[in-house]
């Protein structure tokens, strides 16, 4: 059974030009047949390989790591890459058990892949969210016996007999995980997922070409970060650090709006201490995966600054050559403030260097 692997960090190395990190994503065709269906969508059509490739060249570079992923590495000066599950990985899988199991067996198996070459590659753990405290023992076990650099969630988790009942981690019945990433110091990375039928059919069934990451992906996950934000999580964890890729599922881009009538729910009972932007100074980092566009990059960095943006390019879902192309094109950027966004905000948020 093939595991196929996503790249979404990218960090690249100085030598007199310096090369940048990666996060990249890994696919796993498990044995759960909810997630071999969400894996048939992702293939059934070109709607998800990188501009100009096939599916056949997606699975192929999603299942391969050290041969023509690394080749693509070194001839863009990527120095490291990231790699976690392709959503909806663990996320899709409604029994708790067999998510758990599934978890171990791919948190064992990717520390396995990237053994012989940690200086290139790092990972982040897949986790299971139906139980908090259960997610907070294998995140711990991979940080601290494979080595992982935090976790990556796919969104919401399906549970229940029918996979039907949406969990999500703004509740409080999820304080004991977030308490254990906070005592670990691991961020945690929220990608985004193929939403269930229920909600394709509902909102999805007039304009199908929406699905997936043209609206799909953005309008699903930035109501999870959100939700993170109005339920109080980053106030009662202020320490803690989230990372949200695409240019952060395009809430930045709408943070004065959203500040503004969120206040009208402080009166109606909203447990949030301060407003959104304050967090995306404090606790959210965002990456460029995915989204390559240089007059929003600017926004951003006016609305959020600069110290809290990563670049990543989305592997194999966005060539990695496109993102080279990309980042050497941001000419106007100060060569210290370019080097920060290729690498250095990365290698301290990763704690790469401790």
């Amino acid at each position: 059974m093939a595991r196929q692997w996503h790249g979404d960090y990218c960090a690249r190395r100085s030598l007199g030009n310096p090369r940048s990190y990666s996060f990249t994503r890994v696919f796993c065709y498990a044995s759960d047949p909810s997630v071999r269906r969400d894996a048939d969508f992702l293939f059934a059509r070109n709607s998800v390989a990188a501009v100009g490739g096939t599916n056949a060249e997606l699975k192929a570079n999603l299942v391969d790591i050290h041969l023509q992923r690394l080749t693509s590495m070194d001839e863009s000066n990527i120095d490291f890459m990231v790699l976690s599950c392709v959503s909806p990985c663990v996320q899709a899988v409604s029994d708790p058990v067999a998510a758990a199991n599934m978890s171990i067996s791919l948190n064992n198996q990717l520390a396995e892949l990237i053994s012989n070459q940690t200086d290139r590659f790092g990972g982040f753990a897949a986790l299971a969210m139906h139980n908090a405290t259960a997610a907070a023992l294998e995140l711990t076990r991979t940080v601290k016996e494979l080595g992982f650099l935090g976790a990556l969630v796919n969104d919401y988790q399906q549970s229940g007999s029918d996979g039907q009942t949406l969990l999500y981690y703004d509740q409080p019945e999820y304080d004991v995980f977030w308490q254990t990433v906070t005592d670990l110091n691991v961020p945690v990375y929220f990608h985004p997922r193929n939403d269930i039928p229920a909600i394709i059919a509902l909102s999805y069934a007039h304009a199908p070409f929406l699905k997936g990451p043209a609206q799909e992906y953005a309008a699903g996950l930035s109501t999870h970060i959100l939700g993170l934000c109005v339920n109080g999580v980053f106030d009662r964890f202020p320490n803690l650090n989230i990372i949200v890729g695409h240019l952060g599922e395009r809430i930045p881009s709408d943070l004065i709006r959203i500040d503004r009538q969120l206040q009208r729910q402080v009166t109606l009972g909203m447990p949030m201490l301060k407003n959104v932007t304050s967090y995306f100074h404090t606790n959210i980092f965002e990456t460029t995966s995915g989204n390559f566009a240089t007059d929003l990059l600017k926004f951003h960095i006016g609305q959020i600054g600069l110290d809290r943006i990563m670049y990543s390019i989305d592997y194999p879902f966005v060539a990695i050559e496109d993102g080279t192309v990309w980042i050497e094109g941001q000419t106007t950027l100060k060569k210290n403030d370019l080097n920060a966004l290729k690498r250095g905000l990365a290698i301290k948020v990763l704690h790469l260097n401790d």
